[in-house]
């Protein structure tokens, strides 16, 4: 996996402090927060969790990672404040359910003194993380618009299904519409997907139904590139040359690739994993020598035949 590290000077309150407070012989506690899986990705991340929990443990026997998900921003926010008050804990790693109504219970942690890492989605107010870890939303669309370009010509059309109407969502869309102007290549239609298969199927239908002639989809995730790909077997449209690109990394989607699925050839990586990234950065905080605090971004990687093993996961539920 590609791990593009930006890295800004360590402030007092930083890594370096927050790590030196810690005597080697105290046990280093850490909570981990995030939510209850209720996708596909989402559960993919909290196995990719429950992996770095053990294979960190064993490593560092003076850790302790405590792991805690809930369904609700409200659920989060007493979970934080649980692993305060009963786990006492070094630092925290969280990827937020909501921005907004996590900022200050995360900033109460931050005011205990413990290192503070945020993942995937950015807290309403800056500064309070000590470490960040995210995938690349832009990239992931740039990198799928790149791929198009190598596959179609002048003329050729594509349809869009888009995620939930958000910011990760625009910051895709964005990347992915500035990088094929000017290719020629005709953006038919786009429509939100949500993110879900069911819908993908839905949306795919229609675009079908609307366009007679669609040389190749970018689903933009890999749940609605499952729903794509039912549609167009439903219609029989699977062997007339269109592909899907899908993103983030499903296991099955991998698999495919491996195994040399024509209609979805390629992925785009957004990795459930980044929560296990997060733990093993959060961890050197206390055990490297140098400054670890920063930004941490995850490349887009392009999934293909020749690498797709690099990420397949066969016990990952994603």
């Amino acid at each position: 996996m590609t791990l593009k590290k930006s890295l800004f000077a360590v402030a007092a309150t930083g890594a370096m402090l927050l790590s030196s407070a810690v005597s080697a012989d105290d046990k280093i506690t850490i909570g981990v927060s995030y939510p209850t899986p209720t996708h596909a990705w989402a559960a993919g991340m909290n196995w990719h969790a429950e992996q770095a929990e053990k294979r960190l443990e064993a490593l560092y026997p003076d850790v302790d990672l405590v792991l805690v998900n809930s369904p609700d921003p409200g659920a989060q926010a007493s979970a934080i404040e649980d692993l305060v008050s009963v786990n006492q804990i070094d630092a925290l790693v969280v990827l937020p359910f909501e921005s907004e109504p996590l900022t200050d219970p995360v900033l109460n942690v931050k005011k205990t003194g413990a290192l503070i890492t945020v993942v995937d989605r950015g807290l309403s107010q800056p500064g309070i993380e000590d470490i960040y870890v995210a995938g690349n939303n832009p990239e992931l669309g740039r990198v799928s618009a790149q791929y198009m370009k190598t596959r179609l010509k002048e003329g050729d059309n594509i349809v869009v299904l888009r995620g939930i109407p958000t910011l990760i969502d625009n910051e895709r869309f964005d990347a992915f519409m500035a990088e094929i102007e000017g290719s020629g290549i005709n953006v038919l239609d786009h429509k939100h997907a949500n993110w879900n298969r069911d819908d993908g199927f839905e949306v795919m239908q229609d675009f079908l139904s609307r366009f007679p002639d669609i040389d190749a989809v970018w689903a933009q995730d890999d749940d609605i590139a499952i729903g794509v790909v039912a549609a167009l077997k439903q219609a029989g449209r699977d062997g007339d040359g269109m592909f899907v690109v899908g993103g983030a990394g499903m296991k099955e989607t991998i698999k495919s690739i491996m195994d040399g699925d024509e209609l979805i050839p390629v992925d785009v990586l957004y990795p459930p994993s980044m929560i296990a990234t997060a733990m093993d950065v959060t961890v050197n905080a206390f055990k490297s020598n140098g400054p670890v605090a920063g930004r941490y971004i995850l490349g887009a990687t392009l999934i293909t035949p020749e690498n797709a093993a690099d990420f397949y996961f066969p016990d990952s539920p994603f």
